[in-house]
């Protein structure tokens, strides 16, 4: 499956279809830490049945994956969640879910290539396990957003405290979101398509 090249791959808003050259096809990934919900994410909105590379938790994960807020948690993704979304305008966005334990951390190199950019999960419960994402993106000038998945019994925080406590610049949107919600993860991925268009038409 080939993949437009994040350099090219997105042009000015407006453009005619797809003989005018406007993004008919892109490649996202969906990052964050540990039980995050990217599985969850991909699963909500992938318009196919989604592949999923899970793996049962086990008594050697003990001490090496922070369950912290997610006691729950009994499976892992070892590789890679995949799925497919149409949007308006003729967009088909592929979504790569990433592992997210540091000791699978190897694979993000490959799961980058061609990328048009990222979606970074946070937990406010524990905000510090994105903080590898973000710099993993911002080490490269991959494009990203960062999702603050809003989960049930958290303490809601004010985006822009979030905004502070991962130091991110100005231009990175921020946004509040359901994950289990397709229409929420949908706005989410609306949002990153739209943050690739800006940065590429004000790079011209």
């Amino acid at each position: 499956m080939d993949y437009v090249h994040s350099d090219t791959a997105v042009h000015e808003p407006g453009a005619a279809g797809t003989g005018g050259g406007q993004l008919t096809a892109a490649k996202i990934l969906i990052a964050g830490g540990f039980g995050v919900g990217k599985t969850t994410m991909v699963g909500s909105i992938s318009e196919i049945r989604p592949l999923r590379t899970e793996e049962i938790l086990t008594d050697r994960s003990v001490g090496v994956d922070n369950t912290t807020g997610v006691d729950g948690k009994t499976s892992t993704t070892v590789a890679m969640d995949f799925g497919r979304i149409t949007l308006p305008d003729d967009l088909v966005l592929y979504l790569f879910g990433t592992p997210g334990q540091q000791r699978f951390w190897f694979m993000w190199d490959e799961l980058v290539l061609g990328a048009v950019g990222a979606v970074v999960l946070a937990d406010v419960r524990r905000l510090a396990d994105c903080f590898g994402a973000v710099d993993y993106f911002e080490d490269r000038r991959t494009p990203f957003m960062v999702a603050v998945n809003c989960f049930e019994g958290a303490e809601r925080k004010d985006p822009e405290d979030v905004r502070i406590a991962l130091d991110l610049d100005e231009d990175v949107p921020l946004v509040l979101c359901d994950v289990r919600s397709r229409e929420s993860a949908k706005l989410v991925l609306i949002t990153m398509v739209q943050h690739v268009l800006a940065r590429t038409v004000s790079q011209r």
